[in-house]
């Protein structure tokens, strides 16, 4: 397995009760933007937090945004890296492998039964984790391999900040208008 495109899936909580956006940033190895997409604020009604209840926030992230947004874009990209551990249930959706990285403190989600530390740290304190869900964990040695030659040139969580921020002007300009 080699990656040569990467796909940064995020989200985006909006103020004041805004709802949720979902972003998706593909870039090439070197994290260089190849493609953005955006889901429109997502505002779940009382009675969908009735009925949903605990899986209303999973069913958003893997229903709502990471289905669609990965339908949306138009590269092929071997690897989807989320920070959080719901995104992981589009694992179950698609064929393309999602993988979490995440700070030790974060802790694992439930999705896993095991993580493979990265080198890098993204701050200099603890350890960086990586994560999949069960259906691809006999891959994630792999992936650890790959992800570790790309983070020698690259701060994989970078592209994070990039999507929070991509997604505040979204939201900003359509206020504008």
């Amino acid at each position: 397995m080699e990656v040569q495109k990467i796909a940064f899936l995020e989200t985006y909580n909006l103020e004041d009760n805004g709802g949720i956006m979902g972003a998706i940033l593909v870039t090439d190895a070197d994290t260089k933007p190849i493609e953005f997409r955006v889901t429109a604020p997502i505002k779940p009604t009382s009675f969908q937090r009735t009925l949903y209840g605990d899986v209303l926030h999973e069913h958003i992230l893997v229903e709502l945004i990471s289905v669609p947004l990965l339908n949306a874009i138009n590269e092929q990209v071997d690897l989807i890296v989320v920070k959080d551990p719901f995104f992981l249930g589009a694992n179950n959706k698609q064929g393309i492998r999602v993988v979490r990285i995440f700070q030790e403190g974060d802790g694992q989600s439930r999705k896993s039964s095991k993580a493979l530390e990265l080198p890098f740290s993204s701050n200099g304190n603890g350890k960086t984790l990586l994560e999949t869900s069960q259906k691809f964990e006999s891959e994630l040695p792999v992936i650890n391999e790959e992800l570790n030659k790309l983070s020698e040139g690259r701060n994989l969580l970078e592209p994070f900040e990039r999507l929070k921020l991509a997604c505040e002007q979204v939201n900003q300009q359509k206020a504008v208008e």
